[in-house]
C-alpha cells in the first residue's frame, strides 16, 4: 500500500498531465502507526489548518491551505462539486456591533485534506485554476512529526469575567427577567483568562484532550500561527446525510462522583431533578418547533438518557428528522444556531439579554464548527473550548439559568465544565525544573 509521501508524489505527477482539470483528486494510502495525526498536523507550515475527529472516533480529518474561502455557507453550497467539503464554522456574535473583530463565519475549501474513515486513509487535493499553487502546497507537506510533550506549565494568574459577585448579580437580573417577561431560559457564560509561565500550543492541549476526553468531538481551527481555537465538545449541532437529519438536546448537568456509588447517586438525582429535566425539555421543544417547517417527520426520544463524560454527566434526548427536499445545510445552521442549550428561550430575547449583560464577547465560543458538502454535513457546538495565544489562554463555559437556579451552584457547574480542558494543564515536575536550572 502507498505511504503518504508516495501518495503526494503520485498526485504531483498527476497534476502535470491533467486535461481537463477536475475539481478534485484522491488517493488512498497507509498511515504510519508511529505518527500521531495531531503531531503531523502541528508540523505542517500551511494555513489555515483544521482538525476534526467525530464523537464516535470513526472519522478524523486534517485540512490544510485554502483554494477558496467563504463567509456565507449558502454561497459555498452553490459552488461545491461532488464530494468537496468546506471546513470551518460560525461564531456566536461575530460581525455585530458588540464584536466587530470576529468573523460571523469562516469556511474554507482546503487545498489538501487528509482523512481517515474507520481504518481507511485518503489524501485529497481540491483544485482551482492555479495548479502550480496546488503543487507548491503539496511540496511544503513534511513528514516530520516532532513528539508533542504534555501541556505542562504553571498558571501565573487567573482572571474570571465576570467575577463571582458580578456573576451573582447577573443571575439575579436573569431570574427577575424570567419572572417578569417572556424569557424562559437564558444561558450565561464566563470567560476565564489564564496567564502561563510558558507557551502551550493548541496541538499540545488538543492531543491531551483527545487522549483523555473520549466520546467527544475534537476540533482545532487555526487561521494563523498565533491564534487558535480548540475544543472537545460532547454536543452535536446536527448531522445530515441527504435528507436524514440527526440532532439532540444536551442540557442538564451534574458532576462525576468519586466512587461508582457516588456516580450512580448523582446520575439518579440528575435524571429526576425537576430543574434539569425542565431545562432539557425547553431545548427539545425549541429544536422541534424550529425544525417543524423543514421536515416531513420528526422523532424525539421520549425521556432523557444519561451521558457520562470524564468530568460531568448530562441529560440528552436524541432527535431525528426526515427533511423536506431542498433543505440546505446553510438553512439548518440558520435554523438551529444558536440552540436553546447555549443561548436560551425565546432565542431573540435570550441573545439580547446575553449581549446586554455578559461582560465579554463570545466570538467562536458557543458557535458551531464542522463541515458542509452537497451530500452530507456535520457540526458540533463549540463548547468546552479555548482560545489560545502563546502563553495566554481563554477558557469558556456556560450554565442554563431557569427558575430555581442558584448563583453559587451554577458557578460550580462552570468550574466542572472548564475542568475538561483546565485539568489537562499539569504543573511542571520538579525534576524537569531542576534539569532546566542546571
Amino acid at each position: 500500500m502507498t505511504d503518504l509521501s508516495q501518495a503526494i508524489a503520485q498526485l504531483v505527477d498527476s497534476l502535470s498531465t491533467l486535461s481537463p482539470i477536475p475539481h478534485q483528486l484522491s488517493v488512498c494510502f497507509l498511515w504510519p502507526e508511529e505518527v500521531d495525526p495531531i503531531e503531523w498536523l502541528d508540523a505542517q507550515p500551511i494555513y489555515p489548518k483544521f482538525y476534526w475527529q467525530t464523537r464516535d472516533g470513526r472519522e478524523e480529518v486534517m485540512a490544510l491551505g485554502q483554494v477558496k474561502t467563504f463567509t456565507d455557507p449558502a454561497a459555498a453550497e452553490n459552488v461545491l462539486s461532488t464530494n468537496q467539503r468546506i471546513w470551518g464554522g460560525r461564531s456566536f456574535d461575530g460581525r455585530t456591533a458588540r464584536n466587530q473583530r470576529c468573523l460571523q463565519s469562516f469556511f474554507f475549501l482546503p487545498q489538501i485534506e487528509v482523512a481517515r474513515q474507520d481504518d481507511t486513509w485518503t489524501l485529497t487535493v481540491n483544485l482551482g485554476d492555479d495548479l502550480l499553487k496546488t503543487q507548491a502546497a503539496l511540496s511544503k507537506v513534511t513528514m516530520a512529526h516532532p513528539t508533542l510533550s504534555p501541556p505542562e506549565c504553571h498558571i501565573l494568574s487567573t482572571e474570571h469575567s465576570p467575577s463571582f459577585p458580578d456573576w451573582s448579580a447577573m443571575i439575579d437580573r436573569a431570574l427577575t427577567h424570567i419572572e417578569q417577561t417572556d424569557l424562559q431560559k437564558v444561558v450565561l457564560a464566563r470567560k476565564t483568562s489564564l496567564s502561563l509561565d510558558r507557551p502551550v500550543s493548541a496541538a499540545q492541549l488538543l492531543k491531551a484532550s483527545r487522549d483523555q476526553n473520549r466520546a467527544n468531538f475534537h476540533f482545532m481551527l487555526a487561521l494563523d500561527e498565533k491564534h487558535c481555537f480548540v475544543g472537545s465538545t460532547p454536543e452535536r449541532l446536527f448531522n445530515r446525510h441527504g435528507e436524514d437529519l440527526s440532532t439532540e438536546a444536551l442540557a442538564g448537568t451534574i458532576g462525576r462522583g468519586k466512587s461508582a456509588e457516588d456516580d450512580l447517586a448523582l446520575a439518579k438525582w440528575l435524571l429526576n431533578d425537576s430543574k434539569n429535566v425542565y431545562e432539557n425539555r425547553l431545548v427539545v421543544d425549541d429544536i422541534s418547533s424550529r425544525l417543524a417547517s423543514h421536515c416531513q417527520t420528526l422523532t424525539i426520544e421520549k425521556t432523557p438518557h444519561l451521558v457520562r463524560l470524564r468530568k460531568v454527566q448530562h441529560l440528552k434526548r436524541a432527535i431525528d428528522a426526515a427533511l423536506n427536499k431542498g433543505v440546505s445545510s446553510a438553512t439548518l445552521l440558520d435554523t438551529l444556531q444558536p440552540t436553546a442549550a447555549i443561548a436560551g428561550l425565546p432565542r431573540e430575547d435570550a441573545v439580547a439579554f446575553i449581549v446586554e449583560n455578559e461582560p465579554f464577547a463570545r466570538g467562536w465560543y458557543s458557535g458551531s464548527v464542522g463541515y458542509l458538502s452537497a451530500e452530507c454535513s456535520e457540526f458540533c457546538v463549540a463548547i468546552r473550548s479555548a482560545l489560545m495565544m502563546g502563553d495566554s489562554l481563554q477558557l469558556f463555559a456556560g450554565a442554563g439559568i431557569v427558575p430555581g437556579s442558584v448563583a453559587e451552584s451554577e458557578w460550580k457547574e462552570l468550574d466542572r465544565k472548564m475542568s475538561t480542558l483546565l485539568s489537562l494543564l499539569t504543573p511542571i515536575p520538579d525534576s524537569t525544573l531542576e534539569k532546566r536550572a542546571g
